[in-house]
């Protein structure tokens, strides 16, 4: 165990190496020739390391400090209420801040979408959401309603229950076997599409696993994983429909697309949808304290309100009232500071910038809406040809992740799917934060391409 001391006089890289676990990373990659990145300090769309270095933060740190970085309004409405109640539970037990944040989700979003279950964040809410789903079918007399299905190449979290939705296999592989009842279909990819209808592969899925097998149907509005995958027109108008048909739950997994990442407060709202149950996390605090939340209808909630019957789940710090206080504060300044409507109208430039870069080789695809977009990369733009695994591994990890963090930029390079550079700033960025973002993608992206031989 190490000596109890004032870490402020210690190396914090080696304590870092020493100690850290750090998510979705490979530890052994660091060494003396690979620090660890160390961001000390964030203000506004920038983030500072323990060098001094500044980073425009084009990923809003994982699609979630929606406002900004630095927020002291926001961060010390959290500090006033631990002054006041620091924690209580909401197990049979209420305090004022998770009632007033579950009346104002409520109030903003769609349709009889009314009843609020606090979680801690985005997997718990989906693992809720599931569970939830299972109860209420049994509950209504239909108890063999146990699968779920999702889309292909989907993240909808890591928890044991998420990972059953989670269309990833490198993600879902080391874990297995999973839960069992869950069934992927096509997601919408328009570039490199696989079915003709993605919503009627839906259908024909159902009707494969059995419809009185199913439980829910759980789709992002934005699919985040492979790369910023919008819906074709009437898409999720057919889902419902078919949901309907069948008996099966909708659930809208908003962790990512809610709070204003599609200029909507739920992206259910930009493609004019209304499930039976939104799932919500990152923006809801804006990232500035930990939360996450289940949206349910009323529809939903009835059988649960017969006096002999309770939602057979809970979580320790579901509602916690720091973090309420925090999501409300938060959503003082979306509506204070017109958050959305800045989304709305810096979207088609932030587009067309991204678009601009069209002309370099390796870019095959841009795609995406309000602040979450992703550019595709590929060897030949012409055949739309994939990369080897070992150029695709050199071009996102040994070359383009390094070259724009080292020019100022934090973005994600991922290839869960076809590579791709994911873009997502804070929702306060706009023009000159754009020009930022392009000065630095551009230069990087030619490179790569000469580098690869592809001009």
């Amino acid at each position: 165990m190490a000596a109890v001391e004032d870490i402020a006089t210690r190396d914090l890289q080696e304590l870092a190496r020493r100690h850290l676990w750090m998510h979705f990373t490979k530890m052994g990659a660091y060494g003396e020739a690979h620090q660890v990145p160390i961001i000390v300090r964030g203000e506004g769309c920038y983030v500072f390391d323990d060098h001094g270095n500044r980073y425009l933060d084009g990923l809003a740190a994982l699609f979630c400090v929606n406002i900004g970085h630095g927020r002291a309004d926001v961060a010390q409405a959290g500090a006033d209420q631990a002054k006041e109640l620091g924690f209580f539970t909401n197990w049979s037990y209420a305090h004022p801040k998770a009632i007033e944040l579950a009346a104002r989700v409520a109030d903003l979003a769609p349709g009889d979408l009314n009843r609020v279950f606090f979680t801690s964040g985005g997997s718990e809410a989906v693992d809720s959401a599931l569970k939830l789903c299972r109860q209420y079918h049994k509950l209504t007399g239909n108890s063999g309603r146990y699968k779920v299905i999702s889309r292909k190449l989907a993240y909808h979290g890591t928890t044991m229950g998420a990972l059953t939705a989670t269309g990833i296999p490198a993600v879902r592989r080391p874990f297995e076997p999973l839960f069992p009842g869950s069934a992927h279909v096509p997601n919408t990819n328009a570039y490199r599409p696989e079915v003709d209808d993605p919503a009627e592969a839906i259908r024909d899925r159902i009707e494969f696993e059995g419809p009185e097998t199913v439980s829910c149907v759980i789709l992002e509005p934005v699919q985040n994983s492979g790369g910023c995958f919008g819906p074709p027109p009437g898409y999720f108008q057919r889902v419902r429909e078919i949901c309907d048909e069948y008996g099966i739950l909708f659930i809208s997994d908003e962790v990512i697309c809610s709070w204003g990442r599609l200029g909507e407060y739920f992206g259910a709202e930009r493609f004019g949808y209304e499930p039976d149950i939104i799932t919500t996390a990152k923006g809801l605090t804006s990232a500035y304290a930990p939360m996450g939340a289940v949206i349910a209808s009323d529809r939903v909630f009835e059988p649960f309100a017969d006096p002999s019957n309770s939602f057979t789940h809970g979580i320790t710090f579901g509602g916690h009232p720091v973090a309420a206080a925090t999501a409300l504060a938060n959503l003082d300044v979306f509506e204070n500071e017109r958050i959305l409507d800045g989304v709305r109208a810096n979207e088609p430039a932030f587009g067309a910038m991204l678009e601009s870069l069209r002309d370099i080789p390796i870019v095959g695809d841009v795609r995406g809406m309000g602040y979450f977009w992703a550019i595709e990369l590929v060897k030949d733009r012409d055949t739309k040809e994939h990369f080897s695994a070992d150029e695709c591994d050199w071009l996102l990890r040994d070359f383009l992740s390094a070259e724009l963090y080292r020019n100022g930029l934090i973005c994600r390079a991922d290839d869960r799917g076809d590579p791709v550079i994911q873009l997502s700033p804070p929702l306060i960025a706009g023009p000159e934060q754009f020009e930022e973002i392009r000065a630095v993608l551009r230069p990087a992206l030619e490179a790569a391409s000469r580098r690869l031989h592809l001009n």
